[in-house]
């Protein structure tokens, strides 16, 4: 049995799909602007990438708790 993928990870599939970029190029370009806030990294996601808020703002929270510990 699989068990479904929940919280920020479950939107990666349909990032890769959208922006055609793996999720480790993300995860890279906002970890380079590290340290910065959450709504400013999510900001420049959007800005800079053309990146929906709910995307970005899932591949931010992703990094943040995963860098967390």
């Amino acid at each position: 049995m699989t068990d479904k993928v929940k919280g920020p990870a479950s939107y990666f599939p349909a990032i890769e799909q959208k922006y055609g970029q793996p999720i480790a190029h993300w995860q890279a370009i906002i970890r380079s602007h590290l340290p910065a806030k959450h709504m400013d990294l999510v900001a420049r996601l959007k800005t800079d990438h053309g990146m929906g808020h709910g995307h970005a703002n899932a591949l931010v929270a992703h990094v943040l708790a995963e860098d967390k510990g």
